[in-house]
């Protein structure tokens, strides 16, 4: 391509935004402001179902503690009660979560770890 023009008229667009690690997958983060699609977390969600799941078992008698859940759910204990803590989510936490409003600093990693079990301080 000898005698080609070079390009005059290019245009350099610059999108602000970063990645976060959610699920195991990366998912793009739009700055503050941005409009922004709704989008579900499903691995938060699938962990929230488990959690109700799980409480709703050890409620019901189907299980008498949690290492009998854990048998019979082949998982380890400890995981069980960490994801068992998700029922002590507030409500209006618990329904972000489902419809994909919650902030994006809301991950399934960050809710394994101790979180306070007041509602109004984990808004």
């Amino acid at each position: 391509m000898t005698g080609s023009r070079p390009i005059t008229n290019s245009i350099t667009v610059h999108v602000p935004f970063h990645f976060v690690k959610r699920g195991g997958r990366k998912e793009m983060v739009l700055p503050a402001g941005a409009a922004q699609q709704h989008k579900m977390d499903s691995t938060l969600v699938k962990a929230l179902a488990r959690a109700f799941r799980w409480m709703r078992m050890l409620e019901s008698g189907q299980f008498a503690t949690i290492a009998d859940l854990a048998e019979g759910e082949k998982i380890a204990p400890s995981y069980i009660t960490r994801v068992l803590r998700l029922t002590l989510l507030a409500p209006d936490v618990v329904e972000a979560i489902l419809d994909g409003t919650q902030g994006a600093c809301t991950t399934l990693a960050g809710l394994m770890e101790p979180f306070p079990v007041e509602w109004d301080k984990q808004r």
